[in-house]
């Protein structure tokens, strides 16, 4: 039985959440060809969703994000276009390395931002997720990996990458999760509009929620 002491209790956060002032994003392969293979979910087009609206997470919040792809010019295609266009102008890391933590640009990107926390995602789970997953582990990183907005070749593949990375001490989220985590507070004010938005178009049957609220209530109701 965990002991508290009540002096120690105040209403202050874990510092196990993810902030935007101590996470940096990264993308993994969000490619054509990578989407091509994917066969955990049903519903490619999810994947998809999910990504932009993590993408447009990061974005909002300022959250320093790195981009990469693998072999983008001679077999993988480019970066998925929905996603290019939350983050115009953005260098991307093309490699030929699976793991992208054995390309030093990506790690060099990494250790720049001064971040201790990766909100990871990325195609396929079992390769190009699991891998750098492990790799930032084993030195000293939080990984936080958005389960929703990667995928694998099978429901199997997916599925036990992400138990595998679990059991290293990786974190499964949401990309809604991650959203969510980093407003934390409906009265912080300078985001609340932009996070409206982004769920408003990729929070499915929440989004349309805010706008039935809106509808009715008006305000900040939607």
């Amino acid at each position: 039985m965990t002991n508290v002491n009540l002096e120690n209790v105040q209403a202050v956060p874990s510092e196990n959440l993810i902030t935007p002032d101590n996470s940096v994003f990264l993308f993994v392969d969000h490619q054509p060809q990578m989407f091509f293979g994917v066969g955990s979910q049903g519903d490619r087009g999810a994947i998809i969703n999910a990504t932009v609206g993590l993408g447009k997470t990061a974005k909002a919040f300022n959250v320093p994000t790195v981009l990469t792809t693998v072999a983008a010019k001679t077999f993988s295609g480019n970066l998925l276009p929905s996603l290019a266009e939350v983050f115009p102008g953005a260098d991307i890391i093309d490699r030929t390395t699976m793991n992208a933590w054995e390309d030093q640009a990506v790690v060099d990107a990494i250790k720049a931002t001064g971040r201790t926390k990766i909100v990871l995602s990325g195609l396929w789970t079992e390769v190009c997720l699991v891998l750098p997953a492990l790799s930032a582990l084993a030195q000293g990183y939080e990984v936080y990996v958005v389960a929703d907005a990667s995928g694998g070749v099978s429901p199997e593949a997916h599925d036990l990458a992400i138990q595998r990375m679990a059991a290293a001490g990786a974190v499964p989220v949401t990309w809604v999760q991650v959203l969510l985590e980093l407003q934390r507070d409906w009265a912080r004010g300078e985001t609340y509009v932009p996070v409206s938005e982004i769920v408003k178009a990729h929070g499915g049957a929440y989004g349309l929620g805010m706008y039935y609220a809106g509808d009715f209530l008006g305000g900040n109701a939607g």
